[in-house]
């Protein structure tokens, strides 16, 4: 953290991975990271790791109680919202292993709702943030 805002533990980068996941999944993980990446034109290669370390600047300043997004696209909107701030990010490898018990509650419904929500992201946050706002102190 000595040198960003927002570390992300990532899957995509050298040395990050999956383990014990079917490749369908890594295959849709892969997508889902290269359509966001289109859509929200993001320099992050594991937008959709849940892995992440907040300063609490990014945290107060993106404004939580603000956010529209609800189930899996919140991590890319919060994101989203820290990268147009300009707070630095940062990625790390890490390496996701397949859960051991319980169930995924993934879905093609959760997965379709949350590809819908980028394009409602990048223009809810087309002029994010506002000028004037004040927000932009942390680089």
């Amino acid at each position: 953290m000595e040198d960003c805002d927002l570390l992300i533990g990532s899957r995509l980068v050298e040395r990050g991975g999956e383990r014990g996941r079917h490749f369908l999944r890594q295959w849709i993980t892969r997508m889902a990271n290269a359509y966001i990446r289109l859509i929200l034109p993001l320099p992050v290669r594991d937008c959709t790791s849940g892995y992440r370390v907040f300063r609490r600047q990014v945290l107060e300043a993106i404004d939580l109680d603000q956010v529209m997004s609800q189930g899996p696209s919140v991590v890319e909107e919060v994101l989203y919202k820290a990268y147009k701030q300009g707070f630095r990010i940062k990625e790390v490898p890490y390496i996701l292993e397949e859960r051991k018990a319980g169930e995924s509650t993934f879905n093609r419904k959760i997965m379709l709702n949350a590809l819908k929500m980028m394009i409602k992201i990048r223009w809810q946050y087309r002029n994010y943030p506002p000028k004037n706002s004040g927000q932009n102190q942390s680089k």
